[in-house]
């Protein structure tokens, strides 16, 4: 039994109650009443009704009460009427207690849904220019994305994910002239990654030389016209870069937590001609237009519903626009064209994975199925959010009747606090932050924040743990550096800001991921001390009555809800606030109650049932969001 359960039986006997009270069923809310008195769960029906019918409410509430019945095997304890015409019920709390640590305790798969059965999904995160390093803009996008997928997978998604690769664009046109015509040396003088050299040094320096050695903006034009073609010594040297680059960074992605099924290069997907098919597809349909006059006269254009402003997919010149180049890999991804790539296996992954990506030529004739889902989850800031709004418009009008979806999920982008651009040397003047840019050289590596973050982990681990080994300070330091940051990013809504600060993120205390780590550790503790099997029976679920002891096992009960509403929304926020008021009544009842020296029997093994039902539910919480939970930090 759960919260769900109780509130499902509280909904059924209210319905069955309106019936009999001759009111029509409405739509209404069920919440938790901002104070214990009031019972567990709290109707607010007889408003709706009254409101509607133009009768008193708490009339209404009087006559559905007289009607309701309360079930044998229900969870509901009593229920009263209460003024102004709320109907408050309460949980029959044994019964909670008991089959939510049982349940919490015996079951690995305790909260998750089968929401999805078996639906396909793909979710499109990451996808960095593979020029440069992951920033920590880049960060926020990947465990969001990571999260996502985590989430869907356990409630029962049939889930892939998806990194798209531009390696035909400018910016790997830049790098080229930087090592070819710039005299850049290949290897980074300084023993850096290779990443971060080529973004950090090699890329802003480049774009600074352009305004004063004009030739090689010719370069430029002449190595963008090479990766174009395919067949040169220019463009093998552009491939070999980008793979290069791309391994370092996936070498960032899977330090942080992040692994992949599927890289899709842009330059194979001009190759496979796709948008031919698709613009004459759309030209068929009349979903683009041909004009003939005025300053688009030449191009080709969409018009959006309730919309003024035309939107060019191709010029005069026959070159496609930023978004046409995207409708090919939308369209595949729901799959309204037939796969038309080949596919290898690119690297083997840290946990085993093998990483397959779309491949020039021909490719292994056994590979999995990719593209062809029926949602598709693009994870790009909400800078693109017009672009992504007008891709979604066209797949719709290309798929009919389709009911496969394309979703783009948007987030405020991450800026960087005046303090911490102080300290990069960058001057922001009287702003209090400011916007990152990679060809400017404003940003933090992920790499480096990581490494900051480790150090201070590092720093406290030895200082409570002295004894143990080198190698164990490193690995816990780093598992509390990686939940430093994704919890820090996951929290907040994905329509704020993030103005990141480097010194904040430094803080191990307070709302983070380290404060939910060192929750966990105390449970598997106490866990370890008692040196038990967990048992849990009704009579000792009964004597689990003190309030700081029902908040914690009403939380552990209501875990398959905010999963559900992590699903719903798609907002691992959701998770991220779960877990640290988990950890937050967890530690409230480690502060106040005796769990090990409680000298009643029952009542002690009950509490370490408990303890041992907060510590699952907080691991898998915590596992949802990509954060690993040691026992002892």
């Amino acid at each position: 039994m759960s919260f769900r359960e109780f509130k499902e039986h509280v909904k059924k006997s209210v319905e069955i109650a309106i019936g009999e009270a001759d009111y029509p069923l409405i739509d209404y809310e069920l919440f938790e009443p901002p104070r214990p008195e009031f019972g567990d769960l709290s109707a607010n029906v007889a408003f709706m009704i009254a409101n509607k019918l133009g009768l008193n409410p708490l009339e209404v509430a009087e006559a559905i009460g007289d009607k309701l019945r309360i079930p044998e095997d229900s969870l509901i304890a009593d229920f009263e009427v209460h003024e102004p015409g709320y109907i408050n019920f309460k949980v029959r709390y044994p019964d909670l207690a008991y089959r939510s640590i049982l349940d919490a305790i015996s079951k690995e798969d305790y909260g998750s849904l089968n929401i999805g059965k078996g639906k396909k999904v793909c979710v499109e995160h990451t996808s960095v220019n593979p020029n440069k390093a992951l920033h920590i803009g880049h960060v926020r996008n990947l465990v969001l994305g990571d999260s996502i997928y985590r989430v869907l997978k356990f409630t029962g998604h049939d889930v892939q994910i998806l990194n798209y690769i531009d390696d035909s664009g400018s910016q790997i046109a830049d790098i080229v002239v930087g090592f070819k015509y710039a005299g850049f040396p290949l290897e980074p003088p300084d023993g850096k990654k290779f990443d971060h050299y080529c973004g950090d040094h090699v890329y802003v320096k480049v774009n600074e030389l352009y305004a004063k050695k004009p030739e090689l903006i010719m370069k430029q034009k002449e190595v963008l016209k090479a990766m174009e073609e395919g067949k040169s010594d220019i463009a093998d040297f552009a491939k070999e870069l980008t793979k290069r680059i791309l391994k370092e960074q996936l070498k960032t992605c899977w330090r942080i937590g992040a692994y992949y099924d599927c890289l899709n290069f842009e330059s194979h997907i001009i190759e496979a001609k796709i948008w031919d098919r698709l613009f004459n597809l759309m030209k068929d349909k009349g979903i683009v237009q041909f004009v003939k006059e005025g300053e688009l006269s030449g191009c080709w254009v969409i018009k959006m519903e309730g919309e003024d402003k035309e939107k060019v997919l191709k010029r005069s010149d026959g070159t496609l626009t930023y978004i046409a180049k995207d409708i090919p890999y939308a369209a595949w991804k729901i799959g309204l064209i037939e796969d038309p790539f080949q596919y290898d296996i690119f690297i083997k992954q840290p946990n085993g994975k093998d990483l397959w990506s779309s491949v020039s030529g021909k490719g292994k004739d056994e590979h999995p199925s990719f593209g062809n889902s029926d949602l598709a989850i693009t994870v790009i800031d909400v800078r693109q959010s017009r672009l992504q709004k007008i891709i979604s418009y066209i797949l719709s009008l290309l798929g009919g009747k389709s009911e496969k979806k394309y979703l783009h999920l948007s987030y405020e982008v991450v800026s960087l606090s005046k303090k911490t651009a102080d300290e990069l040397g960058i001057t922001i003047e009287k702003k209090e932050f400011i916007h990152m840019s990679g060809r400017k050289g404003i940003y933090m590596n992920a790499d480096d924040v990581l490494d900051a973050l480790h150090k201070k982990a590092y720093e406290e681990t030895k200082k409570r743990n002295p004894d143990e080994s080198e190698e164990w300070h490193h690995n816990i330091a780093e598992k509390v550096a990686i939940s430093a940051l994704r919890f820090d990013l996951i929290k907040q809504d994905l329509d704020k800001m993030i103005v990141f600060d480097l010194s904040e993120a430094l803080n191990l205390e307070g709302e983070t991921g380290p404060y939910v780590q060192y929750a966990h550790a105390r449970a598997s503790s106490i866990i370890q001390k008692a040196g038990i099997i967990p048992i849990i029976t009704l009579d000792g679920a009964s004597l689990l009555n003190d309030p700081i002891e029902r908040e914690l096992v009403k939380m552990i009960s209501k875990f398959d809800l905010y999963v559900e509403e992590a699903v719903k929304n798609l907002s691992p926020k959701t998770l991220a606030r779960y877990a640290y008021q988990l950890a937050t009544d967890f530690n409230a009842f480690y502060e106040r109650k005796p769990v090990l020296q409680e000298k009643d029997e029952t009542k002690r093994e009950a509490r370490i049932a408990l303890v041992h039902a907060f510590r699952n539910v907080v691991k898998t919480a915590f596992n949802l969001l990509g954060i690993e939970t040691p026992d002892r930090i």
